[in-house]
């Protein structure tokens, strides 16, 4: 039997959403075969800062927080939290014109455990090379 798939999107931060410039700060990763739903985020202020120095950090890292929230479906999430993980995927990952917006929806093979692969993912995709800052499963 071949391994479940898995869908992902990449979590960014635009500033000022009219020039459209984002930084990559986190990932949403969901493998419904083996009931996964999990996100990610790691926010590098200097990065940021370049694209807006007048960024609120302390907002942006609050609206990153509600998404992990609702992600893992934890209390206090709102009642969108509350739905199933695919229709939480799904509100997560829809099409957005504020600070905080997700790439296009990637497909892949799950070959591995989901917690692995959603770290990858934010080797590959969030972290800067070889960065000192830890990717967050929040707080």
């Amino acid at each position: 039997m071949p391994a479940p798939l898995y869908d992902y999107a990449v979590i960014r931060a635009v500033p000022r959403v009219e020039r459209e410039e984002f930084v990559n700060v986190g990932a949403i990763l969901s493998c419904p075969g083996q009931r996964f739903l999990d996100a990610c985020v790691a926010v590098d202020p200097a990065r940021l800062r370049m694209l807006d120095p007048h960024v609120d950090l302390e907002a942006v890292q609050r609206h990153l927080d509600a998404l992990v929230a609702v992600a893992r479906g934890l209390q206090g999430s709102g009642p969108i939290g509350q739905l199933p993980q695919r229709a939480r995927f799904h509100w997560l990952t829809a099409r957005r014109s504020a600070v905080i917006q997700v790439s296009p929806v990637h497909t892949g093979w799950c070959n591995a455990a989901p917690d692995t692969i959603l770290q990858d993912l934010m080797t590959r995709m969030v972290l800067p090379p070889a960065s000192s800052i830890r990717a967050d499963r929040g707080r």
